[in-house]
């Protein structure tokens, strides 16, 4: 693998939804790119444009028009069938609502992605250990159901989960929105630790600049374009 290239190209990237024949213009020529390696925050308030931007992201939705490339693959250009391939096996999803299977134990429901790939059960069971450690996820309770978990727990749960295919890309979507706020420290700590240790690339969807603070870059939007893309890193050193 090159060091240092783009996971990510979003090339003039435009979205228009037409509902009873009014176009309704949310993106409008987004254009940036993410290396492998890096943290970024996509910030916005609500009507910003950054959930769908997001979807476009995670391979769930298609750009009106212009270019997406993800990991150098021209995703623009992708069948419903080749989409359903890229989330399955390039990217992780985390969100804020967990997506957990209730009264499942924390195992399976990490194995879950590899059982639909009818990966045999002792391979699965090693890898989802493995992704339950990077997640910081306590190993005693790998054998408690979800629901008997709280929501830092489960979080962490959802983040193993979505690293355990090794994706090239991990999109969390508000992912501390329904933990309070020392719970969500330290979920945003296992994303760091992913990143910084790990060498995951990471893109958090967030509206609360502090959230973003955790990144080492935020692209801030505003009604459809980019207004701003700055540099983390340099602000906590000003600090």
């Amino acid at each position: 693998m090159k060091k240092n290239k783009n996971i990510i190209e979003c090339k003039n990237i435009t979205k228009t939804y037409i509902n009873g024949g009014i176009e309704t213009k949310v993106l409008k020529g987004i254009s940036f790119e993410i290396k492998e390696g890096e943290f970024v925050a996509i910030m916005g308030p609500s009507g910003s444009g950054k959930s769908t931007l997001m979807h476009i992201l995670g391979a769930l939705d298609v750009a009106t028009s212009g270019e997406y490339l993800l990991d150098e693959h021209n995703v623009s250009t992708f069948t419903d069938d080749e989409l359903a391939d890229i989330r399955m096996n390039k990217i992780g999803f985390v969100f804020q609502a967990f997506n957990l299977l209730p009264r499942t134990t924390v195992m399976r429901n990490v194995m879950l992605p590899l059982i639909y790939q009818n990966v045999p059960e002792d391979e699965a069971e090693d890898r989802a250990v493995e992704a339950l450690k990077s997640a910081s996820f306590d190993e005693a309770r790998i054998y408690n159901l979800s629901n008997q978990l709280s929501g830092g727990q489960m979080q962490r749960v959802a983040i193993a989960r979505a690293l355990i295919n090794d994706p090239s890309l991990i999109l969390a979507d508000e992912p501390t929105g329904n933990l309070d706020s020392k719970t969500g420290e330290i979920v945003l700590a296992t994303f760091e630790k992913l990143n910084k240790e790990d060498g995951h690339t990471i893109v958090l969807i967030t509206h609360e600049p502090d959230i973003a603070m955790h990144a080492d870059r935020t692209i801030v939007l505003k009604d459809g374009v980019i207004i701003e893309d700055r540099d983390n890193v340099k602000l906590k050193i000003k600090k």
